[in-house]
């Protein structure tokens, strides 16, 4: 007998006091404990007092059969090994049995050195199956261990990503005296169209919080042009339009998908469906969707807020000089989009308006 199986308390019962005896007896010289009980209601009680590692009853017995004691250990002790012993003709039942939770059955007349070999097997059969509950066990917790790790670092990334948005969003704001809520409302009506296109949850969320970006490069526009309190000259709106590929090149060779979406924003935001377009005069499809998306939304805002050059537009005309783009400057199924979200979109421009 191997040392890691001395002393485990093994549980005798059979309705002959005798039996109970000699298969006792034979067990402790082996090194086992032993306990014993004439039926199926001394032994619940047995276990309800000791720890117990192993049961080997007969089936038969009067009132309670070693099926019953079976039921009641694999609902309430289920750790404990179960070894049936039974005549002949109850093979059937035994195999059944075995099926049901019992680790092996014994056949009478009983052969002492049968059960200690089934007692042995029982109990390495537990002790693999306790390593392998703890293995599972181990596991699942190192899974949601590494889990909460992954969703804490992806969060903490998000809010990183999002943090540094929102600073060069502001950064850019700053310089530019006229914005007010523009990049507010620009990532709101974003929003409503990403969602009309029925773009998965993560580019709807993306696109939204890259869109404030779409004028970083703004940055890099002198003062004198980009504060002019008075239209552009057409040099001075040739230097203006290098801020979305200076966007690019500020945005360019992140590894954040965030912020990868925010430079196709900043350099696709002033190009159109017809390829007229800048800085590079793209068309159609090759033009990003969030591109596509953030030049309706900046396109918009712009016809329905004041700027030094014009006053704002009534939301009926700056609708119908959207609807005029259809196709030329924007991606038409974008703004049929538009058209049939206008409440929403006039819901942000009344909230978030200047």
């Amino acid at each position: 007998m191997e040392d890691s199986y001395q002393n485990s308390t093994i549980l005798i019962v059979d309705d002959e006091e005798s039996i109970c005896d000699i298969i006792s007896d034979y067990l402790e010289l082996r090194e086992f404990k032993c306990l014993t009980a004439n039926s199926v209601e001394e032994a619940e009680k047995v276990l309800k007092m000791s720890d117990v590692d192993c049961i080997v009853s007969d089936i038969k017995m009067p009132r309670k059969s070693g099926l019953d004691l079976l039921k009641i250990v694999m609902k309430e002790w289920p750790d404990i090994a179960v070894i049936l012993i039974t005549g002949h003709g109850e093979i059937n039942t035994a195999v059944s049995a075995m099926q049901g939770g019992a680790y092996d059955f014994i056949l009478k007349p009983i052969q002492l050195e049968h059960i200690t070999k089934s007692v042995h097997n029982a109990l390495e059969k537990k002790k693999l199956k306790k390593e392998l509950k703890n293995y599972q066990k181990n596991l699942e917790d190192l899974v949601e261990k590494r889990t909460t790790q992954i969703t804490s670092t992806l969060k903490a990334l998000k809010s990183s990503h999002l943090e540094t948005i929102n600073i060069l969003a502001n950064a850019a704001e700053f310089r530019d005296d006229e914005t007010g809520s523009h990049v507010l409302r620009i990532s709101k009506y974003c929003e409503i169209l990403a969602r009309g296109l029925n773009l998965s949850k993560e580019q709807i969320w993306m696109i939204t919080k890259a869109s404030p970006l779409h004028d970083i490069g703004k940055i890099g526009i002198p003062d004198s042009i980009l504060l002019k309190p008075a239209p552009l000259t057409s040099a001075e709106f040739e230097i203006m339009k290098t801020h979305a590929g200076i966007g690019k090149e500020i945005l360019k060779n992140t590894k954040s998908n965030l912020l990868k979406i925010a430079e196709q924003i900043a350099s696709h935001h002033h190009e159109k469906w017809d390829g007229t377009g800048y800085p590079n005069g793209v068309s159609g499809d090759d033009i990003s969707i969030p591109g596509r998306i953030t030049a309706v939304a900046d396109v918009f805002d712009a016809l329905t807020m004041k700027r030094c050059y014009k006053p704002a537009f009534s939301i009926e005309k700056s609708v119908e000089i959207m609807r005029q783009g259809r196709a030329s400057h924007f991606d038409p199924r974008i703004i049929d989009v538009f058209i049939n979200k206008l409440d929403e979109i006039n819901a942000v421009y009344e909230t978030y308006r200047d």
